[in-house]
């Protein structure tokens, strides 16, 4: 064949094609993988999933398929795993799968916030940790919990720390009228380990996340509920009145009883900007039974135009003190994040 020298002499044939990246169209279709091993997941750390292979109960380090995305997977998520899930030293399975969520506890950073922040998943349970004293209860940071538990169809417990120290009978008969359960850790006298035996009843076959500001205890508590667990306790600053994180991550520990406990870094600020009062009010249901006759938008509140709530109240159909806790839970949400 003649040698060709003219541009023009040039067709769509002479045009290499480089094989590899960009030869093919990119498939949108993904492997199912049928065959991906179930696991918990129990802890988060800079990109590394710690899990819990199930049945079997052997640990396994994960890493999360590309297109999870990131922030895609949180302690309590049961997840589909493929690769090496042996759990040898050095092995590294993937993540291709996170199960439905029967529960999802969140909250943002503040109220104005709209990003979400997932704590935990498929929890049952939230226990609010509050010492009675050093540091002082935090009342309003405890209904901002109540209400993010209320939202999420989780149950609530009020768990007391340092009763020791001052009665925590007024802070029990706060939360009374909402019908939240409370449990009082006490030291055992002459020693500095807290009896923690009423509490584990309370979260026997559970899977309980604990939420409270730092130096309340929680971590303590976790050591008692869990022998070897040897979460890093602190103390509280005498100056500030606050504790110090010692809890860096949220950690899911298996409880020797049955159920699991999920300790989490102590938190100084609960936003709600995801809460709103529809919601919200579904979680009573002796009270949103007397909404139906309220005006359309109706915040519920205390002063809202022609509310139902407050026609009952009059007509003594629903309890004044805990109508008032609702209101106060509402009021809660509508403040400030931190306390």
């Amino acid at each position: 064949m003649a040698r060709r020298t003219a541009a023009s002499s040039y067709d769509e044939r002479d045009v290499r094609v480089r094989p590899g990246r960009g030869s093919r169209p990119r498939s949108k279709l993904r492997p199912a993988h049928a065959d991906a091993t179930s696991g918990l997941v129990i802890a988060v750390d800079r990109g590394r999933y710690t899990c819990v292979v199930e049945p079997d109960g052997h640990i396994v380090t994960a890493m999360t398929a590309r297109e999870l995305g990131r922030k895609a997977v949180v302690v309590g998520d049961h997840v589909g795993l493929v690769g090496d899930a042996s759990g040898r030293q050095g092995s590294l399975a993937r993540i291709v799968r996170v199960e439905e969520r029967s529960t999802v506890l969140r909250r943002s950073a503040d109220d104005d916030d709209p990003v979400e922040r997932v704590i935990v998943a498929n929890a049952d349970q939230l226990m609010i940790v509050t010492a009675v004293a050093d540091p002082e209860p935090r009342p309003r940071l405890i209904d901002r919990a109540l209400v993010a538990a209320f939202d999420a169809g989780i149950e609530p417990l009020l768990c007391i720390t340092k009763a020791d120290l001052a009665d925590p009978a007024p802070l029990v008969a706060t939360y009374a009228p909402l019908q939240v359960p409370a449990v009082v850790a006490r030291r055992t006298p002459g020693t500095e380990e807290t009896d923690v035996r009423e509490v584990a009843e309370h979260l026997r076959d559970h899977i309980t996340v604990l939420i409270g500001h730092s130096g309340v205890g929680k971590s303590t508590l976790v050591n008692a509920l869990v022998p070897g667990a040897d979460r890093a306790t602190g103390r509280v600053n005498v100056v500030t009145g606050r504790g110090r994180h010692t809890s860096t991550s949220a950690v899911a520990l298996a409880l020797p009883g049955g159920g699991w406990v999920i300790d989490t870094p102590g938190i100084r600020s609960f936003g709600l900007a995801h809460v709103d009062a529809d919601r919200l009010i579904l979680a009573f249901p002796d009270l949103a039974a007397e909404t139906e006759d309220c005006p359309r938008g109706c915040s519920h509140a205390d002063g809202a135009p022609e509310c139902g709530l407050d026609t009952a109240l009059a007509a003594g159909r629903i309890d004044p003190d805990r109508l008032a806790s609702y209101r106060r839970l509402l009021g809660s949400r509508d403040g400030q994040a931190s306390d």
